[in-house]
């Protein structure tokens, strides 16, 4: 609908806007022509004008829009005491212009046009000189920017960080929030709130408990001193899906999508959005094995291969133990032979440790033969 409209009212200026330049820059050549083939030329002007408002037009106006984002983005991430200061210098250097353009115009022939040059660069070099000068011109001034104890600076000069819903279920991100490591503030979009309710009103047992956690998650962060969350009142997708509309508020406000979704991660670095995988993260912090390495293990059920046992460490990562299936139930000490990475995660292969032709089982000793 603003599609339509936005052509319609394209359309609409540019055949005005032939047909006033029909009217007065074509007219003097005209003007021994009848009325009516006045008016004919400007039905060919406003045709020609339609025309060209109709592909012009929009083009200009997602390059405005654009460009608007742009500039909203980066004063975005402009402190505010940037801010301050500039259009302080601003408003100075309009002030000084002011009052050197007033006998400018007395100068013959470029009179009238050196207030407009002198009022763009005093505005410019005002602005400029007040960041430069920033920390001075703050300690001078009475007012202080007021600052809340413990690491809210550090947070709120970070890149915000936008939560997907799956993100929210797993219930990760609070803990990784909560010890420092990422910095700018947790933005949770009225949208995705909206997606964790329906499931938590859903028939289904296991979406409806993973709503209620994700809700749940959100109360617990939003209590923590600590953290940063910010609720954006912001229900309406525009009719793109949850995942677009996450990767345009995240490119809208300069930060970055927190996702384990892997076609949300996708589509987020198609439009140029950071992404950060709670997931990409788990593999990367797990701790590094290398093989001929001893440790404990406890066996749990049976491999795929024949004699085989598998067990877990206490970050998921799976061992399988061959020859380990007679230990099945047991914590046996085990020796690593190589460590497979795969696309689901990693994978660590060992034999059982031989001490004195057995094997330790629970503390008991296993005759080998």
């Amino acid at each position: 609908m603003r599609e339509n409209l936005l052509r319609l009212a394209s359309l609409l200026f540019g055949a005005v806007l032939g047909v006033w330049i029909t009217a007065s820059v074509l007219a003097d050549f005209f003007r021994d022509w009848s009325l009516l083939a006045g008016f004919r030329l400007w039905i060919i002007g406003a045709f020609f004008g339609a025309t060209l408002g109709v592909i012009a037009l929009p083009w200009l106006y997602w390059r405005a829009w654009h460009g608007l984002e742009a500039l909203l983005s980066r004063l975005q991430k402009t402190p505010g005491e940037d801010l301050i200061v500039a259009t302080g210098g601003l408003v100075v250097g309009l002030v000084v212009a002011l009052l050197v353009s007033l006998p400018l115009p007395l100068i013959p022939w470029i009179g009238r046009y050196l207030p407009v040059v002198v009022t763009v660069l005093s505005a410019y070099f005002g602005a400029a000189l007040a960041l430069r000068k920033k920390d001075e011109l703050l300690r001078l001034s009475p007012w202080k920017p007021a600052r809340r104890a413990g690491r809210e600076p550090e947070r709120r000069a970070g890149v915000p960080k936008v939560l997907d819903t799956s993100a929210i279920i797993d219930g990760r991100i609070a803990d990784v929030a909560a010890t420092g490591f990422l910095e700018g503030p947790l933005i949770i979009p009225g949208f995705v709130i909206q997606e964790l309710q329906r499931l938590a009103d859903s028939s289904e047992e296991l979406k409806r408990n993973r709503g209620r956690r994700g809700l749940d998650l959100l109360n617990r962060m939003r209590k923590d001193p600590t953290l940063s969350v910010d609720i954006l009142e912001d229900h309406d997708t525009g009719g793109r899906g949850v995942d677009l509309a996450l990767v345009r508020l995240a490119r809208r406000l300069g930060g970055k999508v927190v996702t384990n979704d892997y076609n949300l991660n996708k589509v987020a670095q198609l439009h140029g959005v950071s992404v950060l995988n709670l997931n990409d993260l788990a593999n990367a912090t797990r701790p590094v094995v290398l093989p001929g390495e001893e440790m404990e293990v406890r066996v749990i059920r049976d491999g795929k291969e024949q004699g085989q046992g598998v067990g877990y460490l206490d970050d998921g990562t799976m061992i399988v133990v061959d020859g380990g299936r007679q230990f099945i139930g047991g914590t046996v000490g085990v020796t690593v032979t190589s460590v497979l990475q795969t696309s689901a995660g990693r994978m660590i292969f060992a034999r059982p440790k031989v001490r004195e032709q057995g094997v330790t089982v629970s503390g008991v000793q296993a005759a080998s033969g």
